[in-house]
């Protein structure tokens, strides 16, 4: 076991030494980093965008104590378009 973790090890310290290139590296964490920045935006406005028609949809049912709550927050979410 103790062998196999051994050769394991230098089989990483190989592919790491072999990825040493420092501009790809580079590279290659900007875009990473620009495609989660992306990502999270677009995931952020869509459940956004999901909860604010749900929350609608709840105020046209007129429940009497909630009702009033969510159209409190629809209207402060329009008014910062």
């Amino acid at each position: 076991m103790i062998k196999e973790l051994n050769e394991k090890i230098d089989n990483l310290i190989e592919i790491l030494k072999r990825k040493e290139n420092k501009k790809e590296i580079i590279k290659s964490n900007i875009i990473a980093g620009i495609s989660r920045g992306i990502g999270i935006g677009i995931g952020v406005t869509i459940i956004t965008a999901i909860l604010i028609l749900v929350l609608r949809h709840l105020v046209t049912l007129n429940i009497p104590v909630i009702g009033k709550y969510i159209s409190d927050i629809i209207d402060i979410v329009e008014k910062s378009r």
